[in-house]
């Protein structure tokens, strides 16, 4: 009897977290977890808010599933949606060239479903957690492919002015040729904020233009440019910074 007092006076008191950790997970059949576990269980579960889940608070280190070294994983569900979406954007590019005006209905909804896609697989991976090294690698590719598949569209049937969509043009394929030397190099480029919030207006900028909303489209388009611009250069020094700081140990020896 005193040996069993001793032990559970040794025991750390139930804090009011774990008790309510505890509470939410109910009990378990079989031997259950430690109340710190639980209580783990439990604040991970919390942590999905909606900042989180739509990528407005993107605090903390990015998934490690995501980083150089990690297995591609391809098979998630994220990546499937991303596959689709790389699929339909050549259906796209052709229904709409084809098409007397550049502006038909259906190659604008097919233009919308991609771009909405770029979210969609990003909420899900923050969901079920299937981050991968694959979606990593893919997605800002699709995403790159899918504006260029518009700018296309405007430029063959005169949309927008050409040399802002030139502009764009050449952001893009800076933007792909700097991927292609970050994995070279085996850098962790993290995508800014600037970067971030230019997606919504270019690509709103060219559904715009598709769906014969010029006006609408050319002010959405200099916004675009404007914060694409900006992450560009941002990519390009916290590359060159990464590369530094490599350097700087050996050259220390």
């Amino acid at each position: 009897m005193l040996d069993r007092l001793e032990a559970s006076s040794l025991l750390p008191e139930e804090t009011a977290e774990d008790r309510a950790a505890r509470e939410a997970l109910g009990p378990k059949p079989g031997r259950e977890a430690p109340v710190s576990e639980r209580a783990a269980h439990a604040r991970e579960r919390t942590r999905l808010t909606f900042r989180r889940l739509s990528g407005l608070d993107r605090s903390g280190p990015p998934p490690a599933q995501t980083l150089y070294g990690a297995p591609l994983n391809v098979w998630t569900i994220p990546n499937v949606i991303g596959m689709v979406r790389a699929i339909i954007i050549p259906i796209f590019l052709v229904l709409a060239i084809s098409s007397d005006s550049g502006t038909d209905a259906l190659p604008a909804a097919l233009f919308l479903l991609c771009a909405v896609g770029d979210y969609a697989d990003g909420i899900t991976a923050r969901i079920t957690g299937q981050f991968s090294r694959f979606g990593a690698l893919m997605d800002p590719i699709v995403d790159r492919c899918l504006v260029l598949a518009g700018v296309a569209v405007v430029i063959v049937h005169d949309l927008l002015p050409l040399w802002a969509l030139l502009l764009l043009v050449v952001r893009e394929l800076y933007v792909l040729y700097n991927g292609r030397v970050a994995i070279k190099a085996k850098l962790d480029l993290k995508i800014n904020w600037p970067g971030r919030l230019a997606v919504f207006p270019v690509m709103a900028s060219l559904f715009s233009a598709i769906a014969g909303l010029r006006t609408t489209a050319e002010v959405l388009l200099y916004l675009g440019l404007g914060l694409s611009y900006y992450a560009a250069f941002l990519y390009r020094r916290d590359g060159r910074l990464q590369l530094a700081a490599r350097a700087a140990p050996s050259s220390s020896r």
